[in-house]
């Protein structure tokens, strides 16, 4: 295997470089190393991948599309994951034009990338659990309808997968789109919620709880999330041979394409996760509560039966172990 991983020096990409790189897969990691968060961090995990001779990194914007398609001229890439984009859902209503370069036009050359790539497998490209949108029937299923996103963030996955199926149908590019739901663990970025509640509460700082700490949300740890991941890769996209246009399956074509929710399978509220969290650090928070925010949606909540059924996997990981996991990383990378 011969691997492009895009946001190899993010939090999911780092983590799913070293799961191939451990199984001696040769892997090409791109990222355009931006100051959203921490540029040490996205430094410190691409010194951890560079340790494996099979690892390759190239600072590139996909943006820059000429860049992009250079590289699919220079590497036979026989798998893309692609997993660069412009997270978070509040970042997206003071800055969308980051989206619409990073999420559109960014993933529009991986796309013309791979349509030119002879030798390509298979295209598995990161969505959102928040392309669910105003949807409130629970737990969120594949089949859903996904036409009403609350935030540029979420629209723009959306369109991912939008233009993956187009690909997909003109092209017969095998493709899976994956909505990831709340993903947490070590290495975790800067601006999440773990990572910002951990941090306050050893600082003595008050932590912001947001909906009046009425949300819950599909937690899911970053080891079952890279597994998932990893199976999907493996199995590329089919056509469903039983899609029918006059009652379309949303997370299957005639194309070789396909939609899968990674979810940890259980919504777990706001206070229940810093309570845990608490546990873990033996320290107390102290809230601020304040209203949803704009673009927030109050649960998300995964059906994952497609997932099982396609690859026989279901994320497993318990809160609390995973929560102290990283609480564990996170002391000792930050000496606290």
């Amino acid at each position: 295997m011969r691997i492009l991983v895009t946001g190899a020096a993010g939090f999911i990409g780092y983590h799913v470089c070293e799961y191939f790189l451990r199984e001696g897969a040769e892997v090409v990691g791109i990222d355009n190393l931006n100051d959203y968060y921490d540029v040490a961090l996205k430094q410190a995990r691409l010194e951890r991948l560079a340790l494996y001779d099979s690892f390759i990194f190239r600072k590139i914007d996909m943006a820059n599309g000429g860049d992009v398609l250079a590289l699919f001229q220079e590497f036979s890439f026989t798998h893309v994951i692609n997993l660069a984009a412009q997270a978070g859902v509040r970042h997206s209503i003071t800055h969308p034009e980051d989206y619409v370069r990073s999420n559109l036009d960014g993933f529009f050359y991986i796309l013309e990338g791979c349509r030119n790539s002879k030798e390509l497998k298979h295209l598995v490209f990161a969505s959102s659990s928040s392309v669910y949108g105003l949807n409130t029937l629970m737990p969120y299923s594949v089949r859903h309808n996904v036409d009403h996103p609350i935030s540029l963030y979420a629209a723009s996955k959306k369109s991912n997968e939008l233009m993956a199926h187009t690909y997909s149908y003109l092209y017969g590019i095998p493709s899976t789109g994956l909505r990831f739901f709340t993903v947490y663990g070590p290495w975790g970025r800067p601006d999440m919620a773990i990572f910002l509640f951990v941090d306050k509460i050893l600082r003595g700082d008050p932590i912001d709880v947001f909906n009046h700490g009425k949300m819950r949300r599909d937690f899911t740890y970053i080891d079952d999330i890279v597994e998932g991941v990893a199976r999907v890769t493996k199995k590329p996209a089919t056509p469903n041979p039983d899609w029918n246009g006059r009652s379309p399956d949303p997370a299957s074509s005639p194309a070789p394409f396909k939609i899968f929710n990674i979810g940890n399978n259980n919504s777990v509220s706001l206070e229940d996760f810093i309570a845990t969290i608490e546990e873990c650090l033996g320290m107390q928070a102290q809230k601020n509560y304040l209203p949803l925010q704009p673009g927030d949606v109050p649960e998300t909540y995964a059906d994952i039966d497609d997932l099982f059924n396609h690859v026989g996997f279901r994320p497993h990981t318990d809160l609390t172990l995973g929560v102290s996991n990283f609480v564990s990383w996170f002391r000792e990378y930050y000496g606290k």
